[in-house]
């Protein structure tokens, strides 16, 4: 299940130990920045103007749709514009993209990566990127804490992997059942109506405010939850429809989450086999063979257990500790092309007593936010994402036993899966003592004859949702086609593979399935020089110029990964014509969503 891109669970895993990162940074004044609050909701798709070039809006639709007159949500999107005229017969409506999570913010994951996103599927189309009720802007939100000084002080704690002493795994337990008893506390009414079913009439009811009653979308792990999720509900709105990371949705709405860790081992592998193949010229980590330097990694693991690295840098400190060190191995198997090289280097210094590279690498596991002061104050709500994480996801799922006992067969079982287990035993925690809602909710079956056939696509090794899991979400739905991609990572965006983005486009331009079958390869690898930024001669060069500009953007996404999870802590609070403050203030909160189910425990 693809659930996350980080290295801890915001809310209970406590991410991060107070250090100079959090001392206020800015102080810029905040009144003529574009406000989302500014925008009335409305049941007519009301854009306005934001962020430049782009517009926004703000649909309210029905909080309970089996009760419309009960109260409203607020639904916020931004829309980047087509780039042909409306009026043009090439015109063929909004794309929806959803990035996963779930917490995961549309908006921000248009607005940074909608361009590359249009690129692929063409100016034909509009890309509109929706927060899911409960989520970042849109509204009611869950929030389990009286104030952000709470929640500050809750989250400064934890950060452990079960396996990194004999108590951390009764810890994480106990932790998680104050967090169920805290949601519970401080629900308003609302938390119940946050799950992935009233989300998907949310799309609905976008796609009918657009004037169509068929569905354009692209969702990448939750996000195939999501959109598997609409193509059995509503299977004679299917437009177009991509999932790409596929969760197994069963497994995912049983809340076992037992299906995911089927490949992580082997991405790991590819890793050491990389390393090897690129030579000590190319891989600092290098080793004879891939089984030493597997061993190596478990060596400095074992290390770090029982005696932790202090490391002090300019804005942060802390300890590069077993968990920590284990979850910075375990975000780096999400983006290969983004991380392998870095994860050598830093792996290779750590082992001859340098920790500073480690604790770079680590920023996006240690929850590294600067605190700010000056920004827009509608900012602080994306301290609530984990919150909204755990309310899609208990109360899209079913109960799960609520004492320790069954907490400790769950990870015991996992742990025969994958060596990853301690990194994803976690994902239930928060559910462990979740308010008794009713279960009314849909949770399958994932059976249907979409009006038009669903393309799936998977890598042949990601970490977190295994092809074996696009495989089986394929049978329910006739007449779809499953596209794999020959690359490590989660989701076909992190590895650059022209001839994935041409089948993406063919299939929303023309609708054109591929053969089923197809095994795209990917037009560079993850130790290339250099990895995948700057001009060198190893890079791929291509006669057709429509090829060359189609792997350009294929790298930049892939490298994407690395941008968007190096966070930069000089920023200020910036003006609406730039990138929103969103984008890159809590980019720990926001974009470590984006193409995972969930975060990787730190």
């Amino acid at each position: 299940m693809g659930l996350g891109i980080r290295g801890a669970i915001v809310l209970a895993l406590g991410l991060g130990k107070w250090s100079d990162a959090h001392a206020c940074k800015s102080t810029t004044a905040e009144t003529d920045v574009f406000s989302w609050e500014n925008i009335q909701p409305s049941e007519d798709l009301v854009w306005i103007k934001c962020y430049g070039d782009k517009h926004c809006a703000r649909l309210e639709v029905p909080l309970d749709y089996s009760n419309p007159n009960s109260g409203s949500a607020a639904i916020a999107m931004v829309r980047l514009h087509s780039g042909i005229s409306h009026e043009d017969p090439q015109y063929h409506g909004p794309i929806l993209i959803n990035p996963g999570g779930p917490g995961g913010s549309g908006v921000d994951f248009a607005l940074s990566w909608g361009s590359k996103i249009h690129t692929v599927v063409g100016p034909e189309f509009d890309i509109i990127g929706f927060d899911p009720r409960g989520i970042a802007r849109s509204t009611p939100r869950a929030s389990f804490f009286s104030s952000r000084a709470e929640r500050a002080i809750f989250n400064s704690g934890g950060g452990l992997s079960p396996n990194a002493s004999a108590d951390t795994l009764s810890r994480i337990w106990a932790q998680g059942t104050l967090l169920g008893e805290l949601a519970s506390a401080n629900d308003d009414g609302n938390l119940k109506f946050i799950n992935t079913d009233n989300t998907a009439r949310d799309m609905l009811r976008i796609v009918q405010k657009h004037g169509s009653d068929k569905l354009l979308y692209w969702g990448f792990s939750y996000g195939s939850v999501l959109g598997a999720t609409f193509a059995a509900m509503f299977p004679d709105n299917v437009g177009r429809l991509i999932i790409d990371g596929v969760v197994d949705s069963e497994d995912y709405y049983a809340t076992k989450w037992s299906n995911s860790l089927k490949d992580t081992d082997k991405v790991l592998s590819l890793f050491a086999a990389g390393c090897v193949k690129a030579g000590q010229t190319g891989c600092p980590f290098y080793a004879s063979s891939a089984e030493q330097i597997l061993a190596n990694i478990d060596s400095l693991a074992l290390a770090l257990r029982s005696k932790p690295i202090p490391v002090r840098a300019s804005l942060s400190h802390g300890l590069i500790d077993f968990s920590l060190f284990r979850a910075t191995v375990f975000k780096a198997l999400y983006s290969p092309y983004a991380q392998f090289r870095p994860l050598a280097q830093a792996l290779a210094e750590l082992t001859n007593g340098n920790a500073s590279a480690f604790w770079e690498l680590s920023a996006l596991s240690r929850g590294d936010t600067p605190f700010q002061c000056g920004c827009n104050p509608s900012e602080y709500l994306f301290e609530s994402l984990a919150e909204s994480r755990w309310a899609v996801l208990c109360n899209d799922g079913a109960r799960i036993p609520s004492d320790y006992d069954a907490w400790e067969t769950y990870y015991l079982a996992l742990s025969k899966t994958s060596s990853f287990a301690d990194q994803w035993t976690i994902a239930r925690m928060g559910c462990l003592a979740w308010p008794e809602f009713p279960k009314t909710n849909f949770r399958g079956p994932f059976v249907a004859n979409t009006s038009f056939p669903l393309l799936l696509i998977g890598n042949t090794a990601d970490p977190v949702t295994p092809l074996w899991s696009a495989r089986k979400m394929s049978q329910g739905f006739g007449g779809s086609v499953v596209l794999t991609q020959n690359s490590a990572g989660h989701c076909s965006l992190s590895g650059p593979s022209i001839c994935t983005q041409k089948a993406v486009r063919a299939y929303f331009v023309d609708g054109e399935l591929p053969k089923g079958g197809t095994i795209c390869p990917v037009d560079s690898q993850p130790f290339d020089k250099p990895a995948l930024g700057g001009d060198d001669a190893n890079q791929a060069v291509f006669r057709v110029v429509e090829d060359q500009l189609l792997y350009n953007n294929a790298r930049e996404l892939a490298m994407s990964f690395q941008t968007l999870l190096t966070y930069n802590s000089n920023h200020d609070c910036v003006n609406a014509e730039n990138v929103p403050s969103t984008v890159t203030l809590d980019i720990t909160a926001s974009i470590n969503s984006l193409f995972f189910l969930l975060p990787p425990p730190s």
